[in-house]
């Protein structure tokens, strides 16, 4: 059996007043959340290794869209996951954030170790002020330099999240 407590006044600690508790958060919505909180969340990811085989900019299928509550909210954009090279040092996985058909931001790994195969984070962290209230759409696109490169799982998977902040 779940336990209630239920009251209608608290008296302040010192005797000299009492606080009022009806409904105090039934009121609450995201445009009252205090700047720096988190209004929201959307995250995809995939567990599959992504094989990357041009040297342009092609789509890794790694994408999710998001719809700000205000104009003045940022969204924080975060990529993880790992870039797996073999066979040949100098190979490099270049990713890019897209938002709608904007290049926001980019992360290069470098293939530079004598051991095949070999694993590197591969990672993006981007604060993006899109100024809108309409849904927004974020996709991962990379590219491969001197080899075909893996835009890889490791343990975790490769993941893209999307979190509201309130500006």
């Amino acid at each position: 059996m779940a336990s209630k407590i239920k009251v209608d006044q608290l008296e302040t600690a010192d005797g000299s007043g009492t606080i009022a508790l009806q409904n105090q958060l039934s009121g609450m919505t995201s445009a009252s959340m205090p700047t720096g909180s988190v209004v929201q969340v959307v995250s995809t990811s995939t567990m599959g290794n992504i094989a990357i085989a041009s040297s342009s900019f092609v789509d890794t299928g790694l994408g999710a869209s998001i719809t700000p509550s205000s104009t003045s909210n940022k969204i924080l954009i975060m990529l993880s996951g790992g870039a797996l090279t073999c066979n040949n040092q100098g190979r490099r996985l270049v990713s890019v954030i897209y938002r709608d058909s904007t290049i926001l931001t980019n992360s290069q790994t470098t293939h530079s170790s004598p051991y095949d195969p070999f694993f590197n984070v591969h990672s993006i962290t981007y604060l993006d002020s899109p100024s809108s209230t309409s849904s927004i759409s974020y996709d991962v696109y990379a590219k491969q330099i001197n080899g075909s490169v893996y835009f890889n799982t490791g343990d975790g998977g490769v993941s893209l999240t999307l979190m509201e902040i309130a500006g």
